[in-house]
C-alpha cells in the first residue's frame, strides 16, 4: 500500500531512500554507511534548525534549546552545549561514535509507522542476524519520487542539497541514479557532499571504512 506521507525528518527520508520500493531490500548489505549517514542526516537537520555549525573541524551548539522532536533533542544531548569548554566533539568522529546508537530509533520510527519490517532471524538456527526490509505502507516510493523531483529541479533548496550531499556520502546515488547515462547527477551530488561539512564527516567515515576492509588500500 502506497501512503501520503507526513512531513519527514532528513534522517527518515535518508533510510528510506536506503531501501529498494520493488524488492524491498536494503541498498547496504553490510558496514556502517547508512548509520554514519542516518548520523549524519540528524546533524544535517540540526543544521537546518540554526542549532549547530562547524568551526575549526568541530560541531559547536549555537542554540541549546532541545528540537520538540525527542530524538533530535536526544542527538542534541550528545553534543557539548555553549559555556562548557573551547569546543564541541570532531565532526568525524561525532557521527562515527553517534551510528552506533542513532539508527536503531529512526529504523523503529519509521517501522511503527509501517514503512519498514525489522526482523531478527538466525543462521543455521543459531547465529542471530537483522533483516529489515520495507513494510506494507510503501512511503519508499514516496521517497524517492521527491528526490527525483529535487534532482530535476537543481536541488535549489537548502534541505533537498543536503540530503542529497547525504545521499552521495552514504554511497547510494549509483543506486538512485544508476547507469554511465546518469553519471553527470552523480558528479553533482559528488559536488554537493564536497561543499557540505557534514557529508564530508559521513563520507570520511564511509571511506576509512573502505580503507581498512582493503588493507589500507583507498576506495573511491
Amino acid at each position: 500500500m502506497t501512503a501520503a506521507a507526513p512531513r519527514l525528518t532528513l534522517p527518515e527520508e535518508l533510510v528510506l531512500l536506503c531501501f529498494d520500493p520493488v524488492s524491498g531490500r536494503k541498498l547496504m548489505r553490510a558496514g556502517h554507511s547508512s548509520g554514519y549517514g542516518v548520523a549524519g542526516a540528524v546533524l544535517a537537520e540540526l543544521r537546518l534548525a540554526g542549532r549547530v555549525v562547524e568551526a575549526r573541524g568541530r560541531v559547536q551548539v549555537t542554540n541549546p534549546l532541545p528540537p520538540a522532536d525527542p530524538l533530535l533533542a536526544m542527538a542534541m544531548a550528545s553534543l557539548q552545549q555553549p559555556g562548557k569548554g573551547a569546543g564541541g566533539p570532531r565532526t568525524a568522529g561525532w557521527v562515527r561514535s553517534a551510528s552506533r546508537h542513532l539508527e536503531e530509533p529512526w529504523l523503529a520510527r519509521l517501522a511503527e509507522r509501517g514503512a519498514l519490517r525489522l526482523e531478527t532471524r538466525r543462521f543455521l538456527g543459531v547465529i542471530p542476524y537483522r533483516r529489515d526490509s520495507v513494510g506494507p505502507v510503501d512511503l519508499t516510493t514516496a521517497a524517492r519520487e521527491r528526490f527525483e523531483l529535487a534532482r530535476r529541479g537543481g536541488f535549489t533548496d537548502p534541505r533537498d542539497r543536503a540530503l542529497a550531499a547525504l545521499v552521495s556520502a552514504t554511497g547510494i546515488s549509483g543506486a538512485l541514479c544508476p547507469g554511465w547515462g546518469r553519471r553527470h547527477q552523480r558528479q553533482a551530488m559528488h559536488r554537493l557532499m564536497r561543499a557540505d561539512w557534514v557529508a564530508r564527516a559521513v563520507h570520511k567515515n564511509r571511506m576509512r571504512d573502505s580503507a581498512d576492509s582493503a588493507g589500507g588500500g583507498a576506495a573511491g
